[in-house]
């Protein structure tokens, strides 16, 4: 049975390998699996018979901002409504926090679409925000603003937001 959960330190080798699979193929941004283990608290997992075989994370950026991470599925289940079970959860989890935008760098345009992602142009937070924001050493936050310095390193993705 398929269960929806907060991703656990001992989830990590099961979402490395989901990223192991996608990150090849520039579907998924690899990451260090230290990176990983330091921000299991974002993650929500599905697991089915103690094997994680989806992912996705919530990335706070600001205070009524987050970004929506490191949405995976094993191959086997794809087109089985479990990305979209990662997603509500990942999104209710944004809802308790008190974020009201969630952003996203995604190919999978029409998936994101499905629960009310917009493709975006520009940056859509106010100057100081955003001056703030710079001084951040997130990747994330870097494509997110459109930084120059991360657009040799973007996989060509397109950009997302949804209001909660």
């Amino acid at each position: 049975m398929l269960q929806i959960r907060p991703a656990k330190a001992t989830d990590i080798k099961g979402i490395r390998k989901l990223i192991d699979t996608y990150a090849p193929q520039r579907r998924l941004l690899s990451k260090e699996t230290v990176t990983l283990y330091e921000s299991v608290q974002e993650f929500t997992v599905a697991v089915e018979d103690d094997v994680v075989v989806g992912c996705g994370a919530l990335h706070v950026l600001w205070e009524d901002l987050a970004e929506v991470r490191t949405v995976a599925v094993s191959e086997h289940l794809r087109g089985k409504g479990v990305g979209h079970q990662i997603l509500e959860a990942v999104m209710q989890r944004a809802r308790e926090i008190g974020v009201k935008r969630i952003f996203c760098l995604t190919f999978e345009t029409n998936f994101f679409g499905r629960h009310g992602f917009e493709e975006i142009e520009g940056t859509p937070v106010e100057p100081e925000v955003y001056r703030e924001l710079l001084h951040s050493y997130d990747t994330g936050i870097a494509e997110f603003l459109e930084l120059e310095s991360v657009k040799p390193n973007t996989l060509g993705n397109t950009r997302m937001l949804k209001h909660l």
